[in-house]
């Protein structure tokens, strides 16, 4: 079992009653440093959390528990879900971001959040689908955790999703985006938070036929 550091944050509140934890969502920090991650997240007025934090070296810190609802979503949808504080847990990984120098997720941080992402889903029955990306469920707004991210490396360690490509119906785009998970309302947003995460090398918002392929692939392994 991964060592976990207590940092507790008092930014949390109860879940509702009878929720089920059936989703987990990544972030990046997008801060200078993990200590400047840390105080933010720990910070009663910035009134932000997550349930835990990966430093790059690989250190894991607890900041609220599994039971109570982390304040790390925001505005945010998922296969027409708006409540996602409400039902997931929220992992930060310490990263600069786009602001600050945005780069890749070092080797002792990738093993530490599969190793964390594994214990979770033995607690909480989490399909694989629903491990997303802050991006995923807030298109319009986040990025996080970006085009760096390694979501092959994480599914094929058993935690969410890596398509091989399909037959594609790119007049069908938008509505098979739609059944996947991601609100369309603003498609660009959403076609753009898709390639983020299933089509790093080419991120221009333009559902291409590579970008169907991918779609297509990811619902045969749903359906």
């Amino acid at each position: 079992m991964l060592p976990i550091i207590e940092s507790p944050s008092p930014n949390h509140g109860p879940r509702p009653g009878g929720t089920v934890i059936d989703m987990l969502v990544l972030h990046y920090t997008g801060m200078v440093d993990a200590a400047a991650a840390l105080d933010r997240l720990t910070d009663p007025d910035a009134e932000v959390s997550a349930h835990y934090l990966i430093e790059e070296d690989g250190a894991a810190h607890r900041l609220v528990a599994e039971d109570r609802r982390a304040w790390h979503a925001g505005v945010a949808s998922w296969r027409g879900h708006s409540n996602i504080n409400d039902r997931s847990i929220g992992i930060e990984l310490v990263n600069p971001g786009h602001e600050f120098g945005y780069r890749p997720f070092p080797e002792p941080q990738m093993a530490a959040l599969i190793a964390l992402a594994t214990d979770i889903l033995a607690r909480h029955p989490i399909p694989a689908r629903n491990i997303v990306g802050h991006s995923d469920v807030a298109p319009t707004r986040k990025q996080d955790p970006g085009e760096l991210f390694d979501w092959a490396r994480l599914a094929a360690a058993g935690l969410g999703l890596w398509p091989e490509e399909g037959d594609p119906d790119t007049n069908a785009f938008a509505d098979q985006l739609s059944r996947f998970g991601y609100d369309t309302a603003d498609l660009d947003a959403a076609t753009t938070a898709f390639q983020l995460r299933f089509r790093p090398t080419q991120i221009d918002g333009i559902a291409d036929s590579e970008c169907a392929r991918r779609l297509a692939g990811l619902l045969a392994l749903i359906d």
